[in-house]
């Protein structure tokens, strides 16, 4: 199974941030923003990995990344000259992907959920897979719209949505994906939605969706990029000290906080 991280377009929402650097570079709490998906994969055994990036960044990836040994995988790299969708990025890596099926997430994506037996079963699986998180900025997103326990429908950045699930950005699919991609006309955005693809997804009735438990978020804006770090801290310091530990060493950061407020505002007093 062939894993696929998509780290092109512009970030423009996030400017200045990304004024000379790519988003999925950014920090994240310890790490840069790009190993987060990086290690989503890796943990679920898979071992091949392409990386799609913008060309005016694509060095940067190769220099912080490498061969992937570091991080247990076989890295390659492949330019998107022009963002045009992340359904045409992944229409990039057809011959990458070969026979094989594929796992695409999206380089500003941090799941808490482990997903890794989601995805090695996925393996030898037909159709497609995607993965839902009930969100308060739902119309941010493609939105699932639900029948049952059964995706009828998804609609991309709706102005009303029909629910609050939102479609996350990891995608799970079998070679038939390309064929899909072939056929897709641009959008009104002048871009191959990836949720057009679900879409014939669910019309061939292949289609499977999993709602996340967990803490997700992507990073794409200020407000989602503050999340994405709050939740990235949180996720490091309970694999450290366990939830427990982390609410212990979070009230010794509050006396201490509290303490130093107190000292500050004698000093304040005493000018």
């Amino acid at each position: 199974m062939k894993g696929i991280i998509l780290a092109g377009g512009e970030g423009n929402r996030l400017k200045p941030l990304t004024a000379v650097t790519n988003k999925h570079l950014l920090p994240i709490y310890n790490k840069p923003m790009i190993y987060y998906p990086l290690e989503t994969l890796t943990k679920a055994g898979i071992r091949d990995i392409l990386i799609i990036s913008g060309p005016k960044y694509a060095g940067m990836f190769l220099q912080l990344l490498g061969s992937g040994e570091k991080f247990g995988c076989r890295l390659q790299f492949r330019v998107q000259e022009k963002a045009e969708g992340i359904a045409h990025a992944l229409g990039l890596t057809k011959t990458y992907v070969g026979d094989d099926n594929c796992a695409v997430i999206l380089g500003d994506n941090i799941f808490e959920d482990d997903l890794s037996e989601d995805i090695r079963k996925f393996k030898g699986q037909k159709g497609g897979k995607v993965f839902l998180k009930e969100m308060e900025d739902a119309n941010r997103f493609g939105i699932a719209e639900l029948k049952g326990n059964k995706v009828i429908n998804i609609e991309e950045k709706p102005k009303t949505p029909k629910s609050n699930y939102a479609v996350t950005g990891l995608y799970l699919y079998d070679p038939s994906v390309f064929r899909i991609i072939s056929g897709l006309s641009p959008s009104r955005r002048g871009e191959y939605e990836i949720t057009d693809v679900n879409n014939e997804y669910i019309k061939r009735g292949e289609l499977e969706a999993k709602l996340l438990k967990n803490r997700w978020t992507d990073a794409g804006t200020f407000e989602s990029l503050y999340r994405a770090n709050k939740i990235a801290r949180e996720m490091s310091l309970e694999s450290i000290y366990g939830v427990h530990g982390k609410r212990e060493l979070e009230h010794c950061y509050a006396n201490d906080l509290v303490k130093n407020n107190k000292k500050n505002r004698a000093v304040c007093k005493k000018k």
